[in-house]
């Protein structure tokens, strides 16, 4: 039985505005930018449904002669939920439909993303919401916009009356959040995780003045564009997904966010991927993983970009930041502006006072290594230095250390000067040696929670029962790897090195 997530009715006849859409498309397997279709807020409806506590009759003579909107704004109470319905069967009546042709609009707010090759099958069991699904064998994206910056629980339920179903399941930009689910013929089950949406727009606060991260044109305004609107997407994938129904409400959970460059921020397209990608999925939802690295960055550019500023106006006291740089600081090098003693750990520290002077728990991670082997087998240090600071920087100021530097070392080692290759990207048949594939940030991903686990951080508590102990000595087998990939690909590298 679906778990009842909302208390509306009528789920059709609710309106409500919403933020500015940026620009969406299909996933497919070109390097072309999308075309970025903006939204109006005018006239746009969504399948809404709201409680509202007004304020008390006699305060609405007065409420009238005020500047309406901002006084609802300040004394409305709002819950919102969204619950659709997938497939070609009978809708209740508080669903909403989405049919094989119900493709994402700006008018509509919700539905399939261009491209979507789906079939709709209704078992006809009798109950609307369970009976009927899509399924495809391609990924294919739905969307819905939500009310803006914060985070959301998605429950969704699978399954089919009279076959078996394996399904994936990821985020906005291929955040894995559900690994793999399994279901027998007559079987249906209903999985459930936390989103983070995040807009560009920055909100005053102590110590922070209202603005706007300085996002990088074209790559996040257009490829990235999922990343930064006022909308959820889900990716759905694997062997045979059958989905039944999505139910999407906003939620007060606790945040991990994460800053960082190219090898933690959530890689838009195949066969990039990166750890920050992976760790939803080892997760409860319990919590929320809000990645805002982006290719390229330093500990300078979060600075200058307002990355940091955006984390710590959104931070509440029990949320945790999660911090990797290195590779692209240490360019600084060369070009004389900064070195791993001095600049790197000046702007270690002034991330760390800001998370701290906000409530949030800073974590520093060391920079995994560059693939590259001595003769001897062993892994070439490049970013050791770099490394060595972040450690001494968190002994310094008393903050929990991470190091994914070692452990990928040691990763890497395991598998040896030719399978490593495994665990990067090989676009057009070239390894690049920077940045990992599926595998490999999902084995880093593993490499960071058993770091938690091992340093009893209070984190722990959000992440998933069952853990198997892992050493990265002894790495999972590539070759039995079986997260899907996901539909788009590009040849196209990632900012930095």
């Amino acid at each position: 039985m679906l778990r009842a997530l909302c208390s509306c009715h009528n789920l059709r006849e609710c309106q409500q505005p919403a933020a500015q859409r940026h620009g969406r498309k299909a996933a497919d397997s070109s390097d072309r930018p999308p075309s970025p279709r903006r939204a109006s807020s005018r006239n746009r409806r969504l399948p809404l449904c709201t409680v509202v506590r007004l304020p008390p009759v006699g305060l609405l003579p007065l409420l009238a002669s005020l500047a309406l909107s901002a006084s609802a704004a300040a004394t409305t109470e709002r819950q919102v939920c969204q619950r659709f319905d997938f497939g070609t069967g009978r809708v209740a009546s508080d669903w909403v439909a989405v049919r094989v042709d119900t493709t994402y609009t700006t008018d509509r707010g919700f539905g399939l993303e261009p491209g979507a090759t789906v079939v709709g099958i209704d078992r006809a069991t009798g109950h609307p919401e369970r009976s009927d699904f899509l399924t495809s064998d391609r990924p294919f994206h739905f969307t819905a916009r939500v009310a803006g910056d914060g985070n959301y629980r998605v429950s969704v339920t699978l399954g089919d009356a009279e076959a078996a179903t394996h399904a994936t399941i990821k985020a906005e930009l291929r955040r894995l959040v559900i690994e793999a689910v399994h279901t027998n013929p007559g079987e249906l089950k209903t999985v459930s995780f936390i989103v983070n949406v995040r807009t560009p727009q920055i909100a005053a606060g102590p110590g922070v003045p209202a603005g706007a991260v300085k996002l990088k044109a074209p790559r996040e305004t257009v490829q990235e564009a999922w990343a930064w609107d006022d909308a959820i997407t889900l990716e759905f994938s694997n062997r045979r997904p059958a989905v039944c129904a999505v139910v999407i409400e906003p939620v007060n959970v606790p945040t991990v966010f994460l800053l960082g460059d190219s090898t933690v921020c959530d890689q838009s397209k195949e066969p990039y991927a990166s750890w920050g990608q992976m760790l939803p999925a080892f997760f409860k939802s319990t919590v929320a993983i809000a990645n805002h690295g982006e290719s390229g960055e330093t500990y300078r550019d979060s600075l200058r970009r307002r990355r940091l500023d955006k984390v710590v106006s959104s931070l509440r006291p029990g949320d945790w930041v999660l911090l990797q740089f290195g590779h692209n600081d240490q360019k600084q090098i060369a070009a004389g502006t900064g070195g791993p003693a001095t600049t790197y750990k000046a702007e270690i520290r002034q991330h760390v006072e800001a998370i701290r002077a906000h409530g949030g728990t800073p974590v520093l991670l060391s920079p995994m290594e560059r693939r590259g082997f001595e003769a001897d087998g062993r892994v070439m240090p490049s970013l050791i230095a770099y490394a060595d600071a972040a450690r001494e920087a968190a002994r310094e100021l008393g903050v929990a250390f991470i190091d994914l530097n070692a452990a990928s070392r040691r990763f890497y080692e395991a598998l040896g000067p030719e399978r490593s290759a495994a665990a990067f990207a090989a676009p057009n048949g070239v390894i690049d040696n920077t940045h990992h594939n599926n595998y490999g940030a999902y084995e880093l991903a593993k490499c960071i929670v058993q770091a938690i686990r091992d340093q009893h951080l209070p984190l722990a508590a959000h992440l998933n029962e069952g853990w198997t102990p892992f050493d990265p000595a002894h790495p999972d087998d590539p070759t039995t790897f079986a997260v899907p990939a996901s539909g788009a690909f590009t040849n196209e590298r990632p900012l930095g090195d």
